[in-house]
């Protein structure tokens, strides 16, 4: 029987914790923190989107970052098979819109007491308050860890699963980064990813709380789009922020282009130009001795009338009968280019998940081991593997926990 440690008590530490004891393993978890799940608690707004309820393909599709890495892990353990895990932890799951698969409950603490029950009955013991300082290595492979208080733990396998800069409240400071690096391991470049993103325009804070739905968003390159996509987004006092942004954020941080970035919202995507301009003369036409000021409203939202007014350029006095064919033209540009300057993204205490992370160029897929060192391996979110919104990130978590579990000797 070994002696698997395993850093982090997170979600990919716990259900590796999980699959590891069940096998026969004697496992000790270490969390820093008081408590387990710490991240896992905020997730999805506190319902916890745990996985996404789609094939294995679409879920490859869905990540950002290392889509390859992930194909063996993903067809190993599959979203259904943490539905049906939590299922048999007796934490009943629902599956909503766009297959996001939650706890039927809508509490995030039924899924982190699902994962404590289950590692209870496996006999995992769990180290709270249990910092680890380093990963002690000897001939070429792992030997055990050292803990902050001086105390050393000799172990047959570790498994880091630290999580990475997101989110630096629930305990996420980047220790796997440095045990990664000290164990002669690449770490790539980090940013923070499904994060919302900072604008440069004066205009944009004064819509600051207006949703908009349906609605395109385009984020441009150096030649070509970085980013396209449809969808719901959110304006605020620092810029952009929503579904449709997170996503943006990703690409934008994959594309590893200089800020600033020129972006656009097309505010009709369902309207071609000549069809946006039939609506704009239907309107204008009944109400002809209307002011422009009166009959914006009627195209647009009531905080984004002002700003539309100020981006065309038509005197908001003037009544609509006097408004020239190339004034109109103006109008529809930029209701289909509305125009924005992405000038950063906010902070990690804002980010769902870290960009980058320990090379997998030297973690072997089927198993996440290290190709450096011998029964190290590495899971869920410190390696360089990041997907989109809807629970795909946490299937990544699963998937490389079960890979790594499954695989100790």
């Amino acid at each position: 029987m070994a002696k698997t440690g395993i850093i982090g008590g997170g979600a990919a530490g716990m259900f590796a914790a999980v699959q590891a004891a069940g096998r026969g393993h004697e496992v000790h978890l270490y969390e820093q923190n008081e408590k387990l799940g710490k991240k896992l608690f905020i997730t999805g707004k506190g319902r916890c989107n745990f996985t996404n309820a789609c094939s294995v393909e679409e879920f490859l599709q869905n990540i950002v970052s290392n889509e390859k890495f992930m194909y063996s892990a993903g067809y190993g353990f599959t979203s259904s098979d943490i539905m049906e895990f939590f299922e048999q932890c007796h934490v009943p799951v629902k599956v909503e819109r766009g297959n996001r698969a939650f706890p039927a409950s809508d509490h995030s603490s039924d899924i982190i007491r699902g994962l404590e029950r289950a590692m209870k009955e496996a006999g995992v013991k769990v180290h709270l308050g249990a910092r680890v300082r380093r990963i002690l290595c000897r001939d070429g492979a792992v030997s055990g860890i050292l803990l902050e208080n001086g105390a050393e733990q000799a172990l047959d396998a570790v498994l880091v699963a630290t999580g990475g800069l997101s989110y630096p409240t629930t305990g996420s400071t980047g220790d796997g980064y440095r045990m990664a690096r000290e164990c002669g391991h690449t770490v790539t470049e980090t940013k923070p990813a499904l994060v919302p993103l900072e604008t440069g325009e004066s205009y944009i804070p004064k819509l600051q709380g207006l949703s908009l739905k349906n609605v395109s968003l385009r984020v441009m390159g150096k030649k070509k789009p970085v980013y396209e996509g449809f969808g719901e987004m959110m304006f605020t006092h620092f810029g952009i922020t929503g579904p449709l942004v997170l996503s943006a954020s990703s690409y934008i941080g994959k594309a590893g282009l200089p800020w600033p970035l020129d972006a656009e919202i097309d505010l009709k995507p369902a309207l071609t130009r000549e069809q946006l301009d039939e609506r704009l003369l239907r309107e204008f036409q009944a109400a002809q001795n209307k002011q422009f000021k009166n009959v914006v409203p009627e195209l647009f939202p009531a905080r984004l009338v002002p700003v539309m007014i100020e981006l065309s350029g038509i005197d908001p006095g003037r009544p609509v009968n006097h408004i020239s064919r190339e004034e109109r033209k103006k109008l529809i540009e930029i209701t289909k280019h509305f125009p924005m300057t992405i000038v950063g993204t906010r902070p990690y205490r804002e980010a769902i998940v870290t960009q980058g992370g320990v090379s997998v160029r030297e973690i072997r897929p089927g198993t996440m081991e290290s190709k450096k060192v011998r029964n190290l391996y590495f899971i869920g979110e410190v390696l360089d593997v990041d997907a989109l919104t809807g629970g795909f990130n946490l299937q990544v978590a699963w998937s490389t926990a079960y890979a790594a579990a499954a695989s100790l000797e």
